[in-house]
């Protein structure tokens, strides 16, 4: 080899070895080892543990195997260094066996990273009962149906599968609700049921909706969850006729869970809402054991999976991979440009012209608002961000609060009163990151006109707060019950108002194609995005604005955007500087407190 040459390869297994250090641990040796690092070839690669026991095990014993997720490189462990060092003077540099058809390159190491937990550690809400059913029941099971025979099955591109109930939909993972099958889940099942109830805290649990998988060794399913808004929660699996491994992954996290023959797969929570699961389509599965690795031979397995068609769209607390969650966001995500718009002329506009007529119906802080700034140490500062008539400032002795508003006609009343405010939009708050003890947002939120909007508002409070400060958000709920059906304030107090808009259906074009309904006061909220009326009875003084002249006794319209129950939850689980602490309905409004712990 010549200077050149040898020069750009030293320069490579230098980089090789900070990466093995850096992101492993793990540290190459100048001496022959039995530990092997193929230094360029991974799971992030497409490498897979039976390709490499393929290519190596022709050479001699392996004791172990070692894929690190999301890695481009990957470890073997021979029996003795002969072995090892065999490998290394055949195969470095030469052996084409990642998915880039690109040579390997290899490294001997002082030691290999200790994976068992891949193995032993279950994503939160998986349960895997072992001896599920006896042998006996497995062959009454596995005579249900006759893949080698019967044509009426499926034919997928890895497998063979066939549903009862409703059809599977393996092109969106959903069922079409609306059309059940003939065929209801086989009466030899029922016994399952009972056991189920007896073995695990599933009692009374009925699926309604069956498929079964027909595995020959080789086939595989891909990475998949199941669709949100098509089951419920539990989702069953019973694995007959031989075991296999089932691979979970959730971003940077990878577990291998081994499904014995005869055992019961329960995927609940986290594990059935967030990772994917999938069988690697492989003739056998590397299970690593006590340092060492064990080769399972598949054999024709055949999965029954159980699951219960959920009625409705899915309520669950993991927003990030729910269908229902982005389905509600993307209905009622109106665009920036108009979005803007409708807040300008529905929201800042109209409080400019009801300034002082609203001072006079906001008198009293709500007690869930005085409770929270009752949490605070002697000399916190508190902001309330959208703080109106500054109703919720200097209500606590030991506290320096301050408020904020876009409208210049409500912060005129604080001002009156000698309350400490600026001007600013919600959206962008005047202060520095880390700068107050606490803030609070009242009856605000519910004004942006997208989601987007609302998250950022939420943010810009969080970005704020020093590290371990709290908020507190309060949004108009959507439905004005509480859950023992009891009306909330706002229902209860029906005025006779003259409200020119007769019906909840009736809408308005407000920008080009876009319209909204409008509400009738003090009944039952039938929309999430709409204008509320707000009729302004006391004579003021007429202000001008670019919309015209304010007028007494006129009705103006408010946009407001009314909250589904954990829509506010949800929305904060989504940002990462912060934990909820809690969260709860008060009179006709969904509340949030949390804290920055970052």
């Amino acid at each position: 080899m010549d200077k050149k040459l040898q020069k750009k390869l030293e320069r490579k297994l230098k980089k090789y070895e900070n990466m093995l250090l850096d992101e492993a641990g793990i540290y190459v040796s100048s001496d022959v080892t039995k530990n092997l690092a193929i230094c360029n070839a991974g799971l992030v690669n497409g490498l897979s543990e039976e390709v490499v026991y393929d290519n190596f095990i022709k050479i001699g014993e392996i004791e172990n195997i070692v894929m690190l997720p999301g890695k481009s490189f990957c470890f073997v462990q021979f029996e003795n260094e002969k072995l090892s060092q065999k490998v290394f003077e055949q195969f470095n540099g030469s052996l084409p066996i990642a998915q880039d058809n690109k040579p390997i390159y290899l490294q001997y190491t002082k030691n290999i990273p200790d994976v068992t937990n891949t193995f032993n550690e279950h994503p939160q809400g998986l349960i895997i009962i072992n001896d599920f059913i006896n042998e006996d029941e497995e062959m009454i099971l596995l005579g249900l149906y006759n893949f080698e025979t019967s044509k009426e099955c499926m034919t997928l591109k890895k497998r063979l599968t066939k549903s009862y109930g409703y059809q599977f939909n393996y092109d969106n993972n959903n069922v079409s609700k609306n059309d059940p099958l003939s065929e209801n889940i086989p009466k030899e099942c029922d016994f399952l049921w009972t056991r189920l109830s007896e073995k695990s805290n599933l009692k009374h649990f009925k699926p309604d909706q069956l498929t079964i998988n027909y595995y020959k060794p080789g086939d595989g399913i891909a990475p998949h969850i199941d669709t949100h808004s098509a089951f419920e929660g539990p989702i069953l699996s019973l694995s007959l006729g031989s075991s296999a491994v089932m691979e979970f992954k959730l971003k940077d996290k990878r577990a291998n869970i081994f499904l014995p023959q005869r055992s019961l797969a329960i995927l609940s929570g986290e594990s059935r809402y967030c990772w994917s699961h999938a069988i690697i389509g492989r003739k056998y599965d590397i299970i690593p054991k006590q340092g060492r690795f064990t080769v399972h031979k598949r054999s024709v397995r055949t999965s029954f999976t159980f699951r219960k068609v959920l009625q409705g769209e899915c309520n669950c607390d993991y927003p990030e991979y729910c269908d229902s969650y982005a389905k509600l966001n993307e209905n009622n995500n109106l665009t920036g440009n108009i979005a803007e718009s409708i807040e300008k002329k529905y929201v800042h506009t109209v409080y400019e012209c009801i300034a002082d007529h609203f001072d006079t119906t906001r008198n009293k802080p709500w007690p869930g608002v005085v409770k929270f700034l009752n949490t605070f140490d002697l000399g916190s500062i508190i902001i309330d961000v959208g703080c109106g008539n500054g109703k919720n400032i200097g209500i606590c002795e030991n506290i320096l609060s301050i408020g904020c508003d876009y409208s210049k006609g409500l912060l005129d009343v604080c001002k009156n009163r000698d309350l400490e405010v600026f001007c600013c939009n919600c959206l962008s708050v005047p202060l520095k990151d880390s700068s107050v003890d606490g803030a609070i947002s009242i009856a605000v939120i519910h004004h942006l006109a997208n989601y987007e909007r609302r998250k950022k508002a939420i943010e810009e409070m969080i970005r704020i707060l020093f590290i371990g400060g709290k908020g507190l958000i309060y949004v108009w709920a959507k439905d004005q019950y509480k859950k023992d059906k009891q009306k909330s304030k706002y229902i209860k107090q029906q005025r006779q108002e003259s409200n020119s808009f007769s019906s909840p259906c009736e809408n308005i074009q407000i920008e080009n194609d876009v319209s909204l309904p409008v509400h009738v006061n003090r009944t039952t909220f039938q929309h999430q995005d709409m204008l509320v009326p707000w009729i302004k009875k006391d004579k003021i003084n007429k202000n001008d604005d670019e919309t015209g002249n304010c007028k007494e006794n006129e009705t103006y319209l408010r946009f407001y955007h009314t909250f589904e129950e954990k829509e506010l939850f949800n929305m904060c689980l989504e940002i990462e500087n912060i934990k909820i602490v809690d969260y709860y309905y008060d009179e006709g409004n969904w509340c949030c407190i949390f804290e920055k712990i970052k």
